[in-house]
């Protein structure tokens, strides 16, 4: 799947990022709607496990292989159908708010749908 790219939600918008995806739980503040094709929640982090980890109580290595296992549930599985159906159309963004993509589950994800997942 080299369809899928990655950004932050709050750089600018471009023609190439093709359909956009949010993938967080909750809305960014200060995002128009109209900035983002679709918004698949079941894609970002479960809250418990995102809190744990903004809270220092575990470490990113902790935390990736919790956020991958919760990429199992059916309503996550539902989600990355629709994102592997769109890929295979055209050009899927993935984005999210985190500042730093090598710490973000946006960067997981990729991963996760080019059969590259990292554990």
């Amino acid at each position: 799947m080299k369809n899928i790219a990655i950004k932050r939600i709050y750089e600018p918008a471009e023609a190439a990022d093709g359909h956009r995806v949010l993938i967080m739980r909750l809305w960014p503040r200060g995002i128009r709607k109209d900035r983002v094709s679709q918004w698949l929640k079941e894609l970002g982090p479960v809250p418990e496990l995102l809190r744990a980890y903004l809270d220092e109580k575990i470490t990113w290595k902790q935390y990736v292989p919790r956020y991958l296992a919760g990429l199992e549930r059916p309503e996550a599985q539902a989600a990355i159908a629709e994102v592997r159906a769109r890929a295979a159309r055209g050009r899927v963004t993935l984005l999210c708010g985190c500042p730093d993509e090598a710490r973000c589950h946006r960067s997981l994800l990729r991963d996760y749908l080019r059969g590259a997942a990292r554990t």
